[in-house]
């Protein structure tokens, strides 16, 4: 086992500590974010059980929550907050293949689309590349590259 803290990131290259949303369905919000973050080259880091103990199991009936990230959690998906408080959160893409991956890999994990892979304008920055899904609470997942 291991401490959270020792995932933290030395670097200066990473600007959220973390973010997270309750969920209703530990097991189907696992395996959307499984999917959609995992096109964007975040995995499940760390679970914890409904104790707040780390956890190895991924057993949906003692899950918590789980944390994403490339070595560190920076989002969480658990069951201790309330799931009807829609949320927005946007993660960062490196390319529009990623972009356009993690669209085709939520909606098959069975996300709602909200706004299909392209460059969106009306009030958006130049070059402003993403893609909206609803996960299965209904909160607005996005994947944005902006190009420069």
């Amino acid at each position: 086992m291991f401490e959270l803290e020792e995932l933290v990131p030395d670097g200066d290259d990473w600007r959220i500590d973390h973010t997270g949303i309750g969920v209703s369905n530990i097991g189907q919000s696992r395996k959307f974010y499984g999917a959609a973050l995992g096109a964007l080259g975040l995995r499940a880091v760390v679970h914890i059980a409904k104790t707040f103990a780390i956890t190895d199991s991924t057993n949906d009936s003692e899950l918590g929550g789980v944390g994403y990230g490339a070595n560190y959690p920076i989002f969480w998906i658990d069951v201790f907050h309330a799931h009807g408080a829609k949320q927005h959160t946007a993660f960062r893409a490196r390319s529009r293949e990623e972009v356009q991956a993690f669209h085709s890999a939520a909606l098959s994990a069975g996300g709602r689309d909200n706004g299909g892979p392209g460059l969106r304008t009306g009030g958006y920055p130049p070059g402003y590349y993403a893609a909206f899904v609803l996960d299965p609470d209904g909160n607005n997942i996005e994947a944005v590259f902006r190009e420069r």
